[in-house]
């Protein structure tokens, strides 16, 4: 990328972030970026400003200690759940963390965050069930689940009638998520979530995952997107509609307009999906206990 490229998009963001309300890049990523280019990180100092925040440290051990990691012992200091982690694999986890805190002001998105969490765990378990084709890691996939929709308590902060909007969406069988919010308002939630990522330094191909992840046509295996951001698209998807059937919460007519190209890109069988019904029930149960 060209120094003016790079400046095009500091510029967008910048408006995106005046103009929309996108929050800013939260420090304790920008600290935690700074220590991951080092040739030695220093893990007693990226401890000490985590656990200068009660919240962000305790969540970040909860993470830690999660059944969805599978360690052998049970991190009881911030440092030892960032050693067990990793740096990369922490990132994300704050990221995730400060995401909710910087919209806690917002109302009525607890379900939200509630479901992106879900989401999120359900997306990673499958992520190890398919294989890591297209280099998509679990903790990837995990990502992408909970940052997927991160664009809607922006607009819920920004337009008093993105409710309504939102119910419209995903009650719409034909037209695309998307377009529904671009007759009521000025922008989508994916645009933004993408702007969000992008001034949050997430992945490219997360970024691009976040921006298409309602266009069923970047599923086809020739849109031009990156391969690994098309199957965390479709894997998303998948994951959202196990949770979804198995649970009856949260349910939107996505599936309906997503769910055969994402199978499709995803190489899963009939008697494959038949199998995942089935064997996501104890990831839910683990979740929601």
């Amino acid at each position: 990328m060209s120094p003016e490229q790079a400046a095009g998009i500091d510029g967008v963001l910048d408006s995106a972030i005046r103009d929309i309300g996108i929050p800013p890049r939260p420090r304790i990523l920008d600290s935690i970026g700074a220590e991951m280019l080092k040739d030695a990180p220093d893990f007693n100092r990226l401890a000490t400003l985590i656990s200068s925040d009660v919240s962000l440290a305790a969540g970040l051990m909860k993470t830690a200690n999660s059944p969805y990691f599978g360690f052998r012992f049970r991190a009881r200091t911030v440092s030892q759940a960032l050693m067990m982690l990793g740096l990369d694999v922490a990132s994300r986890a704050i990221a995730g963390l400060v995401l909710r805190k910087v919209f806690v002001s917002v109302p009525a998105l607890e379900r939200f965050w509630d479901a992106s969490a879900r989401l999120a765990i359900v997306a990673g378990w499958l992520a190890q069930e398919l294989g890591t084709r297209n280099g998509i890691r679990a903790e990837e996939a995990y990502t992408f689940g909970l940052f997927r929709d991160c664009g809607i308590p922006v607009l819920m902060r920004k337009y008093s009638d993105y409710g309504a909007t939102l119910k419209l969406a995903n009650e719409a069988r034909e037209q695309r998520f998307t377009d529904v919010e671009e007759t009521r308002h000025p922008t989508n939630h994916a645009i933004v979530g993408c702007l969000l990522a992008q001034s949050w330094w997430m992945p490219e191909e997360t970024c691009l995952a976040i921006r298409h992840h309602h266009d069923v046509m970047v599923l086809s295996g020739s849109s031009g997107l990156p391969a690994a951001s098309q199957r965390m698209i479709a894997m998303v998807h998948l994951a959202e509609h196990l949770y979804q059937d198995a649970t009856g919460l949260s349910v939107t007519c996505e599936w309906e307009k997503l769910g055969e190209a994402s199978l499709r890109l995803l190489e899963v069988s009939p008697e494959g999906f038949a199998s995942l019904h089935e064997r996501v029930k104890p990831v839910l149960a683990e979740i929601d206990p």
